[in-house]
């Protein structure tokens, strides 16, 4: 599985990443570098929660890309 990050910076100087493919999977930071270390970390627990119900056939290929 392949997600891609969308990073943006807000008005106030914070920065957002999120993956559009994972409801729910955004996060803030002060720098770009902290938005993406966090929304990566969310978005590993969010699939961790699909396996774990069975929402999700594990792949255990998964990366992250920023556009």
């Amino acid at each position: 599985m392949k997600y891609v990050i969308q990073c943006e910076q807000e008005t106030d100087g914070r920065w957002i990443a999120e993956i559009v493919d994972l409801a729910g999977v955004l996060a803030y930071g002060s720098v770009k570098e902290e938005a993406v270390a966090k929304v990566e970390a969310l978005a590993l627990r969010v699939l961790a929660e699909q396996i774990e119900h069975k929402e999700l056939v594990p792949d255990l290929s998964i990366s992250f890309m920023m556009l």
